[in-house]
């Protein structure tokens, strides 16, 4: 274990870190779940990318026709997995993962920055005038970091606003979860 004076997560309390080992059981379905690859079935939702999709397809199940019928079961449905797996990949993409909050940015790393020299200077020297400093740089953070996320849930439920106006009722509860 050991304690770290100088984190800055902005509180009077220090941060302890230990190391812990275990052994942690991973199920096989949770294994499985993160090998395979996810494409971005909503561009079929526009006219143009899904007859391209159909064409590309139909193509290569025509290409599978002409494969000798003498072949192994599991070979054939091999090319078959393979084709289609291609074709997705060409005109589809692979599905990204959006998983940081965009509301932060160099602005608030910035001010993040400056909430931690007034820490640190206030460690340094614990003087009235550095403990003002300091929770006035904590007072801005924060205030700055709420108005950034109340404006991105904002953009947020307009955005669920129209994907229920349109009336798509898969992609409102993804949204709302």
């Amino acid at each position: 274990m050991r304690s770290f004076r100088g984190a800055g997560c902005d509180t009077d309390q220090y941060l302890v870190i230990a190391k812990v080992s275990g052994r942690l059981a991973v199920g096989k379905q949770v294994a499985q779940r993160f090998d395979r690859q996810r494409f971005n079935w909503r561009k079929l939702n526009a006219p143009e990318v899904r007859e391209q999709y159909q064409i590309e397809i139909t193509n290569s199940f025509a290409a599978l026709e002409k494969v000798n019928e003498e072949e192994d079961v599991n070979r054939t449905w091999e090319h078959i997995k393979e084709n289609r797996q291609n074709t997705a990949k060409e005109s589809l993409r692979l599905h990204e993962l959006n998983q940081n909050k965009n509301w932060c940015d160099e602005e608030c790393l910035g001010l993040l920055d400056r909430r931690k020299r007034a820490k640190l200077q206030w460690m340094q020297d614990p003087s009235q005038e550095n403990v003002d400093i300091l929770n006035n740089e904590t007072r801005e953070v924060s205030r700055h970091f709420r108005g950034k996320k109340k404006e991105y849930l904002r953009v947020k439920i307009e955005e669920l606003e129209t994907i229920s106006n349109i009336q798509n009722i898969r992609y409102l509860y993804r949204g709302i979860n």
